[in-house]
Formats: structure tokens, C-alpha cells, sequence
């Protein structure tokens, strides 16, 4: 007698008989989860405050401090109290004497520079800066 073999595809067709105890043993622990998940995802709804926390920074100062001037506004302070065209490297030597401008960057004379230039390309004729020469700015009058 020859036993018929079943293809793998024919196994999976085949179902599984289940009995009633299994069926509720099943349905019981699929609930279960089911319950947790869904109590879990609520609390963590619950738990979120509706209103915003006080006491959060607005980015306002507190109090009327001074503002301390840009390093642009303390460079035309600075040439503002000569008549004569200045290099940057002079510019920010005489800032940092007088206490107008504080950095803790390695080239300060290079960052001056390269905001006076970049006032100077995008306002054009209403900047407050004109390059005299090569290095060298001073105030429009």
C-alpha cells in the first residue's frame, strides 16, 4: 500500500483542531495584553499636563540690565572717536582696552572684519562702514 505524502504547502492548509479549554485559554490571554496596552497608553495621555509648566524661559530678560553693544556698534564707537581710517586689528585692540566688546574667540580682528564686510555688502550705501583702503574702514558721515 502505497501512504500518500502531503506537500509542505498542504501541511499548512490542514487546520489545527482547538479545543474549547485552549480557545478560552487564549481569548483570556489576548485580552489580558490587550487590556494592559490600552490602560498603558491612557495613563501615559492622562499623565501629560495640559497647561504649560510656569516658570519656563520666554527668552525676556528679567530686570532692565544694560545691553551691551554688538562688536559692529562698539567698532563704530570706536571709529567714531577718530577721524582717521583704521586697520581691524587696531579697532579691536582699542575695543577691548576700553571695555566696549568681550571675546573669547582667537581672532577677533578677523570676526570684525568679516561683519563689517558682510554690513557693508548687504546695505550698501546706507552702511555705516566704508573700506577706505586695504584693511582699513571708517564711519560715513
Amino acid at each position: 500500500m502505497k501512504t500518500k505524502k502531503t506537500s509542505k504547502k498542504q501541511a499548512k492548509r490542514k487546520k489545527r483542531i482547538v479545543t474549547k479549554a485552549e480557545y478560552e485559554a487564549d481569548a483570556k490571554t489576548s485580552a489580558t495584553a490587550g487590556d494592559v496596552a490600552t490602560t498603558a497608553k491612557k495613563s501615559r495621555k492622562a499623565s501629560k499636563p495640559t497647561k504649560p509648566a510656569t516658570g519656563r524661559d520666554t527668552g525676556e530678560r528679567r530686570g532692565k540690565a544694560a545691553k551691551r553693544p554688538s562688536g559692529l556698534d562698539a567698532a563704530a564707537k570706536v571709529l567714531a572717536e577718530t577721524s582717521e581710517p583704521m586697520s581691524c586689528k587696531t579697532i579691536v585692540e582699542r575695543m577691548l582696552t576700553n571695555g566696549l566688546w568681550q571675546t573669547k574667540g582667537r581672532t577677533p580682528a578677523a570676526t570684525i572684519y568679516a561683519a563689517i564686510i558682510r554690513e557693508i555688502a548687504a546695505k550698501g550705501d546706507k552702511a555705516r562702514f566704508r573700506k577706505v583702503a586695504r584693511g582699513k574702514f571708517t564711519l560715513v558721515k
